[in-house]
């Protein structure tokens, strides 16, 4: 059995001369909700795409999914095996309705071999046919069904972050990293996200976010992992970390 959905252990990326993550190990187990935060420039997004396979990570890096080494796989492998991601800016295609969205978020992640989404297959109408449903179940979840027909692009930036969110569930993936899913949302909008995402960890999800918005990661975070300057400064409790004077430095210091 995989003891750890993600481990990354002394992940490093440098660009020049310039170490924007330097060695940093953790791992994020099953059932989790794993908080990576730090101040602006300490290495957040750079860590995500290297693990996600956006950026090569440089040597002596290793990266494991559901305990397969992954260090130089393309993205589009290493979300097949059952880690999905999200991004800072909002990534919808504006013209199609909200199902139509989320159905091309699934296909992205049912078939690797490009031709075959085209055949009119039995297995691809029986796809299509799970995937309309599994649409409107989680456009039910966020409580965006009555705008399901509708163009993405007459949603409000906060609804746009909800219909990501559900895109990256689309394919029912064990491990979603969320790159700052409350960045810019209505307080409202943020509690519900909160909610959501409490709610998906409890039915067995397990989440790796990226989040300036302390409220959120102390509220629903089991654990939280701190970097600075790309380099990991400290990892604990929500409770642990509000008292670490190190962390306490590294956000207020001069």
């Amino acid at each position: 059995m995989v003891d750890a959905l993600l481990r990354v252990e002394h992940l490093t990326k440098r660009f020049g001369g310039v170490a924007a993550v330097n060695g940093v190990s953790f791992a994020v187990h099953a059932g989790e909700i794993v908080g990576l935060i730090g101040p602006n420039g300490s290495g957040k997004t750079t860590l995500f795409n290297c693990v996600t396979g956006f950026l090569r990570a440089d040597r002596p890096s290793e990266i494991e999914v559901m305990g397969q080494r992954v260090t130089r796989w393309r993205p589009d492998r290493i979300a097949r095996l059952g880690m999905v991601r999200t991004f800072q800016e909002i990534r919808v295609f504006s013209r199609l309705s909200l199902v139509d969205n989320l159905l091309m978020s699934l296909q992205q992640h049912q078939e690797d071999h490009f031709v075959r989404r085209f055949l009119n297959t039995a297995d691809v109408r029986r796809c299509e046919e799970h995937g309309q449903i599994r649409a409107r179940e989680l456009l039910d979840l966020v409580n965006l069904s009555a705008f399901a027909d509708q163009p993405a692009g007459s949603l409000s930036y906060g609804q746009r972050k909800l219909l990501v969110l559900i895109a990256a569930l689309m394919p029912d993936p064990p491990l979603i990293l969320l790159d700052e899913p409350a960045a810019a949302v209505n307080p409202v909008l943020i509690d519900q996200m909160k909610d959501h995402i409490a709610t998906l960890n409890q039915t067995g999800k397990t989440f790796l976010l990226v989040e300036h918005n302390m409220d959120v990661v102390m509220d629903i975070c089991h654990r939280i992992v701190v970097l600075d300057h790309g380099e990991k400064i400290a990892e604990g409790t929500p409770e642990a970390i509000q008292g670490n004077e190190q962390v306490i430095d590294a956000y207020f210091g001069t």
